[in-house]
């Protein structure tokens, strides 16, 4: 099948100019008015580059720095199966891969019902639900148990790698927790070399909005890069608080910010892997909530992907989430909309699958439901194929003006490519209430407490348990 016979469904928003525009204005924003940077390494790299301006910790970027550095990231970034060099999660061009988000608070379990915090077994079965659905293709912590301590995050990573063979994209607290999270990961691939030949893990850290880069982001950024491991510096900037409360200029310093970080990580190890992304979400006036799914976080959201696609960057997206508190309408209204979205953008690394609350509730029927809705609208994105076998000519000369084509080799050859749901009912009235008349979230839940049940992902090898183990005692050594 070539392009010329596929038409498909497409979406842009920016025009080439347009991205220029908002590039000119984020060097402009960097040769100005500057970042802060809170690493004295960083600061020493920086001052080597001989390219920049610096002031205690105030740096200036002149806009050759900065297109040196996006000239030097990679266009591509394999995620693969855990201990396995088969990529399921392809960062590149528009190819979009879904995965959860990250250290919720609340847990909605759909056994009970009940809103509450999260332990360290809801993570397990949650991991399960995620490992299950072919929808899917990576991880993030979804929980912060309360059972674990004031830092969970390597007890996160760990439950992670035992309960999913999909690719883990993890957050920390600090360095110390990215080495021993990168340990354990090597452990399941069979070394560092390994690892890095065949990433299972993705690091995500975040600039200090407005315009600021920690000591203990820039610490992690630098170990990633030093150990050629992938990661996105994504910034969240939240317009009508951290940055201008109008798009365009919450953009454009967005992404001085994503820059900034990106020359000293490109400083650090030229070529080191990166995904370009932010988290641009806006202040709701009235009840001073920072807001997922609405039309200008969307929007924000395409920005990215095309802003990344002109640097030829891998992107960052969020997807499957909504503003509501419970799995309602209101939830699957807003997680349909962001996730025809974020495939008709192209961002390739979309996140934060089953969020509720504005990102403080994790549910896993919404990720279950999220699945579902993910297959249908693939489905669509893959178009309508225009080539000799779909047009069908020599089939509708042959059945005629008075037949029909249910009986024919070309129904029976092809009607399998039509789109099936497997958790949506196409029953009519009488044969939906004879089959018990159960509404979606009835069979939402049984499915999603059966997945909780019955999968078992494939177990890590004994020798990598007992590594993981060692490693975790080992904190505070």
């Amino acid at each position: 099948m070539t392009l010329d016979t596929l038409a498909l469904p497409r979406f842009d928003m920016l025009t080439h100019e347009q991205c220029e525009r908002l590039h000119r204005s984020s060097l402009e924003i960097l040769r100005r008015t500057g970042v802060r940077v809170y690493h004295d390494e960083a600061l020493e790299l920086l001052r080597q580059s001989e390219a920049a301006m610096i002031e205690g910790n105030r740096v200036r970027f002149q806009p050759g720095l900065v297109d040196w550095a996006i000239a030097q990231a990679p266009s591509r970034i394999p995620l693969c199966r855990r201990g396995s060099d088969e990529v399921i999660t392809p960062l590149e061009s528009r190819v979009v891969s879904f995965g959860t988000g990250s250290d919720c608070l609340t847990y909605l379990d759909p056994r009970t019902g009940e809103r509450r915090p999260f332990v360290s077994a809801d993570l397990v079965v949650c991991y399960h639900v995620v490992d299950a659905l072919p929808e899917l293709q990576f991880c993030m912590s979804m929980g912060v148990p309360s059972d674990l301590g004031p830092n969970p995050y390597r007890h996160q990573f760990a439950l992670m790698l035992e309960h999913t063979t999909k690719p883990v994209v993890f957050v920390c607290d600090d360095r110390l927790d990215c080495e021993a999270i990168v340990a354990m990961a090597a452990a399941a691939a069979g070394g560092l070399e390994k690892l890095r030949l065949n990433p299972s893990l993705l690091l995500y850290t975040e600039p200090s909005s407005p315009l600021r880069h920690s000591e203990t982001a820039v610490g992690k950024l630098l170990y990633m890069a030093e150990q050629g491991l992938p990661m996105v510096h994504s910034p969240a900037p939240v317009q009508g608080g951290t940055a201008p409360v109008t798009l365009g200029g919450a953009l454009a310093m967005a992404n001085a910010e994503i820059l900034s970080g990106l020359v000293i990580h490109q400083l650090k190890r030229a070529g080191a892997p990166m995904v370009y992304g932010s988290g641009m979400h806006h202040l709701d006036m009235k009840t001073t909530i920072s807001l997922y799914t609405c039309p200008e976080f969307v929007l924000a959201r395409v920005a990215v992907a095309e802003m990344g696609r002109f640097y030829g960057m891998p992107t960052w997206g969020y997807a499957g989430d909504a503003n509501s508190c419970v799995l309602d309408e209101q939830a699957a209204a807003e997680a349909t909309f962001s996730i025809m979205a974020a495939l008709l953008a192209g961002n390739n690394l979309t996140h934060d699958i089953g969020y509720l609350e504005s990102g403080k509730t994790s549910s896993p029927e919404l990720v279950v439901l999220c699945d579902e809705i993910i297959s249908m609208l693939r489905r669509f994105m893959r178009g309508i194929s225009l080539d000799e076998t779909s047009m069908a000519m020599e089939v509708i000369h042959q059945v005629g003006p008075n037949n029909d084509y249910l009986s024919t080799d070309h129904t029976l050859e092809h009607f399998r490519r039509l789109w099936r749901p497997a958790l949506f009912s196409r029953l009519g009235g009488e044969e939906w209430e004879l089959a018990g008349g159960k509404p979606l979230g009835e069979h939402l839940r049984e499915r999603t407490v059966a997945i909780m049940e019955q999968h078992r992902p494939e177990p890590l090898p004994d020798n990598v348990s007992a590594e993981i183990d060692y490693i975790l005692r080992s904190e505070g050594d």
